[in-house]
């Protein structure tokens, strides 16, 4: 079986693997769901609540219950939002995460590549000095100190962009920028590193001795070779782009996942933080399964 075979037939059991964990982990955690309505309800109110939800049970049949529904893609009810499922609330909720990290990448992406060649093909000059200064920058200002500043500066100083809320395309710039900008530093590192190590490779010197030019040298033999870091890194920072949203999201006041998961910890509502924690899980594996194609199809390295 091929590595990239292997690693999808991996996932469902990875899977398996969090939503265990995220179930028996959940349970230990002291206190529960409906400790507020313990304080004024009666005893009767609390046994049907447990009924309700199948806490009355012994765990190893609400641990199998879970494991069937989930099966069934079947996330079950939310215990804080209790007229809508977990399903409910993710089909409303992710797409906008998912738009969110979608723009940011495409502006790390944008952002960082120009910029970490401009700095390997002028190393030790102005512009190599400028672009490690902007890229170190950019790594040590977190989102939830880059988002204010852009508040502060664009939104509220100059007034040309709203600071909050989800509707036109102006209102997503700024939460598009706060995460695109950190991450844009992150790619910029990895292309330079990548692309000095590639220029000093003999099949660069082979392509220069041949007499091709300077830029089919750099962007035939020395860019997809130096993408193949950029690449390896994808999975990992799209699974950190969703979920660093969750601190922007509730900062512009974004309508994504990032404050039912929070409110999640905080009302205790278990059935949403597992249903979040899953399809997280979920997606992280398939991005690092489909980031292993990319590389295999771009480095003929690997593919041999």
């Amino acid at each position: 079986m091929k590595s990239w075979q292997a690693r999808l037939a991996l996932i469902p059991v990875l899977v398996w693997v969090v939503a265990t964990l995220s179930f028996f982990l959940l349970r230990a955690v002291p206190g529960g769901p409906f400790d507020r309505e313990r304080a004024s309800a009666s005893r009767e109110v609390e046994a049907a609540l447990k009924a309700r939800y199948h806490w009355d049970e012994p765990l190893w049949r609400q641990y199998a219950r879970y494991l069937g529904n989930v099966i069934r893609g079947d996330l079950g009810p939310s215990l804080k939002y209790r007229n809508h499922s977990v399903n409910d609330l993710l089909g409303q909720t992710v797409p906008v995460s998912l738009t969110l990290g979608a723009m940011a990448f495409g502006v790390a992406m944008g952002l960082g590549l120009p910029l970490g060649t401009l700095a390997a093909l002028r190393k030790g000059g102005w512009a190599d000095h400028a672009a490690s200064l902007l890229t170190l920058v950019g790594v040590c200002v977190p989102v939830f100190v880059l988002g204010p500043l852009l508040i502060l500066i664009l939104g509220l100083g100059l007034g040309w962009l709203p600071v909050a809320l989800w509707g036109s395309w102006k209102t997503a710039i700024l939460p598009t920028l706060t995460l695109g900008i950190y991450f844009a530093a992150r790619v910029a590192r990895w292309m330079r590193e990548g692309m000095l190590e590639v220029l000093k490779s003999p099949h660069v010197q082979a392509a220069r001795a041949k007499g091709l030019s300077e830029t089919a040298v750099i962007l035939r033999h020395v860019v997809p070779v130096a993408l193949v870091p950029v690449i390896s890194y994808t999975g990992p920072m799209l699974a950190d782009l969703l979920t660093g949203s969750f601190v922007v999201e509730n900062l512009f006041q974004i309508p994504g996942t990032g404050a039912f998961f929070i409110n999640s910890f905080f009302s205790r509502d278990y059935t949403m933080m597992m249903g979040m924690v899953l399809f997280y899980s979920v997606l992280l594996q398939v991005l690092n399964w489909m980031s292993d194609l990319l590389l295999r199809w771009v480095d003929p390295r690997i593919r041999s």
